[in-house]
């Protein structure tokens, strides 16, 4: 039986290189797909989950850590996943930019 082939994203951060992560990676015989160095526009929380999970909190107050922890629960509990899919997609389309500019590219 076939397996599907996995691609497997990841920055530079020291921990996320790591030898004990890599190892893991290795033993699960991921794809790793290059991280250009200098690429925040690569990561996909800082492009696509994190800005809107900011609108979403935008102008809110919270009384307490417990309820601002449920606010941001819900919301991403309420997206649907063609939201995470398109994030992916935004992510391949992002990438494949960056790669064809040599690495210079940053969203702006």
């Amino acid at each position: 039986m076939q397996k599907k082939k996995i691609t497997f994203h990841q920055d530079n951060a020291p921990a996320h290189k790591s030898v004990l992560a890599m190892e893991k990676l290795r033993d699960l015989h991921y794809e790793l797909l290059k991280h250009p160095p200098y690429s925040p526009d690569l990561a996909p929380s800082d492009f696509y989950l994190f800005p809107k999970l900011k609108l979403f909190l935008a102008g809110q107050r919270f009384s307490s850590n417990p309820e601002a922890t449920a606010a941001v629960e819900r919301h991403f509990a309420d997206l649907t996943k063609n939201h995470y899919r398109d994030g992916i997609m935004a992510l391949e389309h992002r990438w494949n930019k960056c790669i064809s500019l040599k690495e210079d590219y940053v969203e702006k």
